[in-house]
């Protein structure tokens, strides 16, 4: 697939299309389903539930959900490539819908970050998170919107355990009110961009 870098060189992205997409990063499957890894995936679920946007459709090994909300054309992506190659759906869908940088939004969850807290960034490095290594690899850049959703680093010697286990009934009511928080930024994102988005959110 052509890079970011060679579509701008060869002027692809002047005929880039009027659609933000919206990628939230997980694993499928029911065994991942309530994991703290899946956070991007629970995020874009309640964007979408929100907006009455249904996955109703599968395309370059993505589960999409498209439609309109404030009148900007939205498609929201949840890759079915597992975590470490979610590159390979994004990618994809990048490119064939010549999806500028600034139109790309990746949700994920971010162990650095305490339970409860987003953040939004309007571009950076992977952070060391597979998935976002895996994108920026593929699509060759990364000036491109992010938020993070924190799942907290209990014990550093346990990582991997740690994501792939699920969110714990007692913390049902943080995950619910900070999923909430991460669809209203998506939506502050839609509307007013970026920076907007970083402002009323990053608190």
């Amino acid at each position: 697939m052509p890079s970011f870098r060679w579509l701008k060189r060869h002027g692809a992205l002047e005929h880039a299309q009027d659609i933000k997409l919206i990628v939230g990063l997980g694993n499928p499957g029911a065994r991942y389903a309530h994991s703290r890894h899946n956070a991007g995936f629970m995020i874009v679920d309640r964007f979408a539930r929100v907006h009455e946007l249904d996955f109703a459709r599968k395309r370059f090994n993505a589960l999409i959900a498209e439609g309109k909300v404030g009148g900007q054309r939205v498609m929201v992506a949840k890759p079915q490539t597992f975590m470490n190659s979610s590159g390979e759906a994004v990618g994809k869908l990048f490119g064939f819908y010549k999806i500028a940088p600034h139109d790309l939004l990746i949700i994920y969850d971010d162990l650095d970050l305490p339970l409860g807290k987003i953040r939004l960034r309007a571009n950076g490095s992977s952070g060391g998170h597979h998935g976002m290594e895996s994108i920026i690899a593929r699509i060759g850049t990364s000036d491109f919107p992010r938020l993070r959703a924190g799942i907290g680093r209990p014990n550093p010697d346990a990582d991997i355990d740690h994501v792939l286990s699920n969110f714990e009934a007692a913390e049902r009511d943080v995950i619910n009110e900070t999923f909430a928080r991460a669809a209203q930024a998506i939506d502050v994102w839609l509307a007013d961009g970026i920076d907007k988005a970083m402002n009323r959110h990053n608190a």
